[in-house]
């Protein structure tokens, strides 16, 4: 790219940056410093290392972004989520694989008091549909044609979170839906006892959404948000879908009769649903935040900033 007033702006943006770092670093005088990527890490991390403080990099997703690939020449561990994110860094040594923290309550929920939460029958299959929490607008125009689509379906319930935009709109639209239930939401607080009940969720593809959905073992229907950097949610629902943990639409495909068609078909193919689930069980690493945290441990043990005793 040719220089222009962007450069001069994040040129700008990186000199402020490490002069608050640097006077940050001096006053805090932390033993570790982590970054989690993007430029705004740069400046702290850079000067830490200027003082010999060691530095983990946390990235989530399986393409790195720029500023992570380049830490991690300088950073003393870089943690990655994904094995397939290896190849995309320059030095492998202070490589580890760690996956995405993820809150514990979401492994302590009790399967009855959730569907008491949603006012749900523990014998019929539930379908969660959400789309982060802003929703998604070509999934829920997709789902809303779907579950048309499936009314014939007795045996599916629905937990649908749909975002402030479009919750009104679909509200009335299923207002007296007759052939099953759905619990909408515009945002879920609850979403931890969602993911207790989901048999199949249909969401994007973010690093933190398949980190809980592992996690949860629940089998998914992927749909990547196509505008991410450098597409990096394709990369981490096909790094799933390889490993026949999930399936994937692309945002573009998404229409509700595939929709309802790929629905449809998990449902009624029990040995598939399961393996589904299984597999994204064993991809998950529930315990990437007490690896995260040893290492941490660690290295407070080489940082020259004394420990106060």
């Amino acid at each position: 790219r040719r220089p222009g007033i962007g450069w001069i702006r994040a040129a700008y943006g990186l000199a402020k940056g490490l002069v608050q770092s640097f006077r940050l670093i001096v006053d805090f005088r932390p033993h570790v410093v982590v970054g989690t990527g993007s430029y705004v890490s740069a400046p702290a991390v850079l000067i830490a290392r200027l003082f010999g403080i060691p530095v983990i990099i946390q990235e989530q997703n399986s393409i790195p972004g720029a500023t992570n690939r380049w830490l991690n020449l300088v950073a003393t561990e870089v943690h990655i989520s994904f094995l397939e994110s290896r190849g995309y860094f320059r030095r492998k040594n202070n490589l580890r694989v760690s996956g995405n923290p993820i809150r514990r309550s979401l492994l302590l929920q009790d399967k009855g008091t959730a569907y008491e939460t949603f006012g749900l029958d523990p014998g019929k299959r539930t379908l969660f549909v959400f789309g982060g929490s802003r929703g998604a607008a070509s999934i829920n125009r997709a789902t809303e044609g779907a579950l048309l689509s499936l009314k014939h379906l007795s045996l599916l319930q629905v937990i649908w979170q749909t975002g402030a935009e479009d919750f009104e709109r679909m509200k009335e639209r299923f207002r007296n839906f007759p052939s099953f239930k759905i619990c909408m939401f515009a945002y879920l607080e609850a979403i931890e006892k969602a993911y207790a009940i989901a048999d199949i969720a249909v969401c994007r593809a973010g690093a933190m959404t398949i980190a809980e959905l592992t996690a949860c073992g629940v089998a998914s229907i992927l749909v990547p948000y196509p505008h991410a950097t450098r597409d990096h949610q394709t990369h981490n629902a096909r790094g799933l879908a390889e490993r026949d943990a999930a399936v994937v639409i692309a945002d573009k495909d998404l229409t509700p009769e595939i929709l309802a068609k790929t629905i449809e078909s998990l449902l009624r193919d029990e040995p598939r649903l399961r393996r589904l689930g299984r597999n994204a069980r064993a991809f998950a690493r529930v315990d990437a935040a007490q690896r995260i945290a040893r290492s941490m441990e660690q290295l407070v043990h080489a940082s020259p900033i004394p420990r106060e005793s």
